[in-house]
Formats: structure tokens, sequence, C-alpha cells
């Protein structure tokens, strides 16, 4: 179970029916959240800040908390078969996030460009907890995503799968635009601290930078990806 404590985290989690109990601070005003809950059937609470404050375990709250069913991961064979038949699918693979903040950013990344699945390691990376539901607003609920135990045999699978394999790394040659992208892809983004490993580097089949002019040369995991998904979705509409 999941504690979710912001209002765009709960809509979402309302309007895909995983909220099960909800609670709102008794001297507020019935929101819209409340009305939704009750419509659907799920249980409504008045519940005092202290208890509040207890359900969120520290973290900020709007006057209202829910609890929602976790996260439910699917299988890179699931994400392959969902965009069958897609002319142009995008998959992302992370590799190494460990700040909850930048997953659920990534996350808000996929949502707002339609990638097909995100893919990420079920040891040495974040777990899909409640402040990756929180930060990522509620696109928690509508990107697939594929918890492996080996990213180098999910990539194996991609490209049996006719998917092109690109990591984006600081240390490239090669800028972002200078790639084909009018085919299956999966883009590979590295932790901001110790980038994309060895491993998985040598499973892809380009390896690409952004190019950058400022003194620090270093994005978080989400920009980048924002960055480089854009520019992706920008040339295939060429």
């Amino acid at each position: 179970m999941i504690v979710l404590t912001s209002i765009n985290s709960i809509r979402e989690s309302l309007r895909v029916g995983n909220v099960s109990q909800l609670y709102y601070l008794a001297s507020k005003e019935e929101s819209f959240l409340v009305v939704e809950a009750k419509k659907a059937g799920i249980p409504v609470k008045l519940a005092s800040a202290q208890e509040l404050d207890t359900l969120s375990r520290a973290n900020k709250h709007q006057g209202i908390v829910a609890l929602s069913a976790e996260k439910e991961p699917c299988s890179v064979h699931d994400i392959i078969a969902k965009a069958q038949g897609k002319p142009l699918p995008l998959v992302l693979i992370l590799d190494g996030i460990q700040d909850p903040h930048n997953l659920g950013a990534v996350l808000r990344v996929c949502d707002a460009f339609g990638v097909d699945g995100l893919i990420v390691k079920s040891k040495g990376e974040v777990p899909l907890n409640a402040t990756v539901a929180r930060v990522s607003t509620g696109a928690i609920e509508y990107v697939d995503v594929a918890v492996v135990p080996s990213l180098n045999q999910a990539i194996s699978e991609l490209r049996d799968a006719g998917y092109g394999i690109v990591a984006a790394e600081g240390s490239a040659e090669k800028n972002v635009e200078s790639v084909d992208y009018r085919r299956p892809m999966a883009l590979v983004i590295g932790s901001e601290g110790f980038g994309i490993s060895h491993a998985v580097l040598s499973k892809c089949d380009e390896i690409v930078k952004i190019p950058m002019h400022g003194h620090v040369n270093s994005l978080n995991a989400s920009v980048s990806a924002g960055i480089v998904i854009s520019q992706i979705d920008l040339l295939r509409r060429l």
C-alpha cells in the first residue's frame, strides 16, 4: 500500500480506481477529491492534522491523504507486446537511478511524451514508493514499468524484437541529433553520479551526447531524458 499526499497524485489514482481509503482534514471543506471518492464508494474519513501527519509519514500533505495500491510492474515482454503495431515505439531504460525525485520526474516525462514503457533494475535503484508517486503527480498510474534483474537481458529482448538501443552519455562523440530514430527505439539514461555502466554501454548500438555550452556539464536523469526524448520526437516528425 502506498500513501499519497499530493492532490494531483490522489486525483489520478482515483481516476484509475486505485484508491482504497481517503482521509481529509476535518477543518477543511469537502474538496472535489472527497466528492469523487464518495461517488466511487471509497471509504472517506475525517482526520485531525496530527492524524494526517502520522499517515503521511513526514511527507508534506495538502490536508488530504489517500491509501492506494502499489504500482504493479509489468515485464519487458508486456511492454513490447503492448507497443506492437505502433510505427515508432520508444522505451526508456534507466541505469542506477537512486533518487526518488528523479524517478518521479522521469515518469512525468514518459507520460508527457507517450513513452511506451520504462525499464528499471530490481536492485540498486529506487523502488516505486510513495515519494516517487508524489513527485510523478499521477504519471505513475499511466506509465508501464518493468522491474528487471538484468538490464543486459532486457536489452537483448528488445533487440530481438527489432529495437535499436541508444545510450545518452556525456562522453560520447556523436550529438543526439546525428542518429536516425525512425525505427523502434530504446533509450538508455544513467545516473547523474555514475552514468551508464560499461556492461550496459557495450550492449548499445549508438552512444550520443546532449550538446552543452555551460560550465556545469552534468544534467540529472529526468532533465536528460526530457531533452533526448523531445529531440527524438522532433526528429521523427521531420
